[in-house]
């Protein structure tokens, strides 16, 4: 396993390929209910500067090719996702530092991430290769690697619950459940098709972001061409809507009690919305902005420190990936 840009050893070929998995990933990424956005960039500003809301930060994820998932780990611990690589940076928020952890297989990518902290895992959304990755947290290792469907696909994200982990298809009206018992003994992915509002499907970018509320017992999803979030009973995959202002290029969601934080890449913000307490609607109580974001696309939580992930989707020099924080609020 190496732990530095300078001992990766690709071939250049390799770099190339997976530069090009990225560019088309996030093409589609980009893509809403009728037609592409393109991506506001975002103003130059210092660390706690009259433009930005808050003290922001940015650490950076070094020799990155592509960013899009984030995930929180056992205390400070953070896991940032390649996109196009498939790699894993781990870093740590209170020190600002990330280097590469998981130096990922040849035609793998990392798209949603979550920690299962209690079992030592870490579950990894596979984009277009229609593939979820388990890795152990402790050294790296490959736990294993399932193919939940072939064909059109896109797994793009995921979301723990006691009973297991539960994956999004933005090319289908399904859900994967893969079933994590005792000491993360892992079983048979079973595919949940959708039924009700959330299993529109469009030419654009449909399910995405998924988060779990009630113990698990219910999960919410974030549908990019429809700008809208959902709920979904696990057992049957039945739907219902969650009413809300647009939420235009919503993307990662996150739950803690009845607040959802929706992330809105292409507009770069983070809409924190008020669920009310039968799940039918939700208000926006803030927006949360700041100079640092640059696409972001997905959310973890430390207390009261939102972290997210910025893509840089569109951009034609990036200048390198980093992982941004702010205040939850």
């Amino acid at each position: 396993m190496t732990t530095s840009q300078n001992t990766r050893g690709r071939s250049a070929t390799r770099r190339t390929a997976r530069a090009a998995v990225a560019a088309v990933a996030a093409g589609i990424l980009l893509l809403p209910a009728t037609a592409a956005v393109a991506a506001p960039p975002s103003p130059p500003c210092e660390v706690g500067s009259a433009f930005s809301r808050h003290q922001d930060s940015s650490i950076p994820l070094p020799g990155a090719s592509s960013a899009e998932g984030i995930a929180a780990g056992r205390g400070s611990t953070f896991y940032a996702g390649d996109l196009g690589r498939g790699d894993i940076f781990r870093g740590d928020i209170r020190k600002g530092t990330a280097e590469l952890f998981i130096d990922a297989p040849e035609g793998r990518a990392a798209v949603g991430l979550k920690a299962d902290v209690r079992n030592k895992l870490l579950f990894v959304s596979g984009g277009a290769t229609g593939q979820a990755y388990v890795y152990d947290t402790r050294t790296g290792a490959t736990v294993a690697e399932f193919q939940l469907t072939t064909g059109d696909a896109f797994i793009n994200d995921v979301t723990l619950t006691k009973d297991g982990a539960y994956f999004t298809n933005s090319r289908r009206a399904e859900l994967y459940f893969l079933p994590v018992g005792p000491r993360g003994a892992l079983g048979e992915p079973q595919t949940i098709p959708l039924s009700g509002p959330a299993a529109e499907v469009t030419p654009g970018f449909n399910l995405n972001g998924i988060t779990s509320v009630d113990g698990g017992r219910t999960l919410i999803v974030a549908h990019t061409a429809n700008q809208a979030l959902y709920t979904v009973d696990p057992a049957t995959g039945a739907s219902a809507v969650i009413a809300t202002e647009a939420l235009p290029n919503v993307d990662g969601i996150l739950a803690k009690g009845d607040t959802i934080y929706a992330v809105q890449n292409a507009i770069n913000q983070v809409s924190r919305i008020d669920l009310s307490k039968d799940l039918s609607s939700g208000e926006v109580e803030d927006v949360i902005t700041s100079c640092q974001f640059n696409v972001p696309t997905t959310v973890a939580l430390f207390g009261n420190t939102l972290a997210l992930a910025n893509a840089k989707f569109g951009a034609v020099d990036p200048g390198g990936y980093e992982v941004v924080t702010t205040a939850a609020r």
